[in-house]
């Protein structure tokens, strides 16, 4: 077989695609998932329907959005899928979730095998409509997921790990070697669940100074962070909240980037930013 080919379907590179053919490890990722009846559940990019066939078997009706006009057609041919499947045959980046959830009068369970090419920015972008999701099960790249649940004083503990540990609770489900999927991929993949904070064990705080902080730092996160963040704080600040300020971005929490952020929020009126 040529492996660039999968059900008479090209691989298109652009979109990322990898399709997942391990039933064993199918089987896995449904059972995880724990789909109920009653449940709105969304797949973003469901491809020739490996994870798409099982998890219709236990629910009335599902949301699937697909770029992919190929992929649409074969999925909307599907004589197994055709009542069962609302087809959106759109960019998942510009679909509005919120309207979704009022249109359903419910929130959200949302789940896919992401295309490694927008997998970060995606998990930003859903930020945006947190307040309408249960939950959210990706399989991801395993670096990216290695990224999400970074701990401080960790080489790959940066920006994306400080703002979805803010906001969700980060489960890692199940590693997926490349073997599981055609085309093969370079790298290994993994499932995880990232489940919306019921009360957010973090210091609440302005996140759009939360992030605006956390980039300013780690886009020089060789320096010390007094030096990357003189701009917005005085030795002061970092004496009275307790921040060495002789650490480098990869070594301050989640927790004292928050409490960076409530203060320059207090502070904001003479740094003129926001």
């Amino acid at each position: 077989m040529n492996k660039q080919i999968y059900k008479g379907h090209f691989a298109r590179k652009r979109f990322g695609q990898f399709f997942l053919i391990d039933q064993f490890i199918i089987n896995k990722i449904v059972d995880a998932l724990n789909p109920k009846p009653n449940e709105i559940i969304i797949e973003i990019g469901p491809g020739l329907g490996a994870l798409t066939l099982p998890v219709s078997k236990y629910i009335d009706k599902m949301i699937v959005i697909e770029l992919d006009r190929n992929l649409v057609s074969i999925l909307a041919k599907d004589p197994i899928f055709r009542t069962k499947l609302t087809i959106i045959e759109n960019d998942v980046m510009k679909i509005n979730f919120s309207a979704i959830a009022k249109e359903k009068g419910k929130s959200l369970r949302i789940f896919g095998n992401l295309p490694y090419n927008i997998s970060t920015s995606l998990i930003f972008y859903l930020i945006n409509y947190i307040n309408n999701i249960i939950d959210m099960n990706f399989m991801l790249q395993k670096e990216v997921v290695n990224r999400l649940i970074a701990e401080p004083n960790t080489k790959i503990y940066g920006r994306l790990s400080i703002m979805a540990q803010y906001y969700y609770n980060i489960i890692t489900i199940l590693e997926i070697p490349s073997s599981s999927f055609i085309p093969i991929p370079k790298v290994n993949s993994s499932v995880i669940r990232l489940i919306p904070h019921q009360k957010n064990p973090y210091t609440i705080c302005n996140v759009k100074l939360l992030n605006y902080i956390v980039t300013q730092a780690f886009n020089q996160r060789r320096k010390v962070v007094y030096n990357s963040l003189n701009n917005l704080f005085s030795i002061q600040d970092f004496k009275q909240l307790g921040i060495n300020k002789n650490y480098r971005a990869e070594n301050i929490s989640v927790e004292n980037y928050c409490k960076l952020a409530s203060r320059l929020e207090k502070n904001r009126s003479k740094n003129n930013i926001f």
